[in-house]
């Protein structure tokens, strides 16, 4: 998602560490993760893809907000730890069609909204996300969920 200065332009999210400035640094990354993780928990339409994760979300929680920090252009925490990360090929063996992917975009969207950020960025977050979200859709909605997180 970052991109260089020389690609900038004049009040644009998505270059160098605008956007993890937008959304509050890396504290604020935490919490949207935090917040995520709570929608995904307690909305009943996210029990499909809570059913994909490990039964605690400790490490999910750790991971997402390393993945996001780096992702919307600050140090590459997930790198530093885990290595590289290819979003389609690491959620590969999950079945995820738009269904999930809906689900998965709803909680972030719930999540977005108790952040203390400026609509702009909002929208802009929520259309950025959607781009990996739909880039790890490997199946059709009407085939059954069997699998999760090993």
């Amino acid at each position: 998602m970052a991109r260089t200065v020389a690609e900038k332009n004049p009040g644009e999210y998505g270059f160098d560490d605008t956007s993890l400035r937008a959304m509050g640094g890396e504290p604020a990354v935490r919490k949207l993760v935090n917040h995520f993780y709570d929608a995904m928990e307690s909305n009943p339409d996210a029990q499909r893809i809570r059913s994909l994760h490990p039964a605690t979300l400790d490490l999910s929680r750790e991971k997402l907000t390393a993945f996001l920090t780096g992702w919307l252009g600050g140090p590459a925490r997930y790198n530093e730890r885990w290595g590289v990360i290819r979003i389609p090929q690491f959620h590969g063996h999950l079945p995820i069609s738009p269904v999930e992917r809906d689900a998965w975009l709803a909680c972030m969207q719930q999540a977005v909204d108790q952040m203390k950020i400026d609509s702009a960025f909002r929208s802009y977050f929520m259309r950025e996300i959607a781009r990996p979200a739909d880039r790890c859709v490997n199946r059709a909605s009407d085939e059954s969920i069997s699998a999760g997180w090993d």
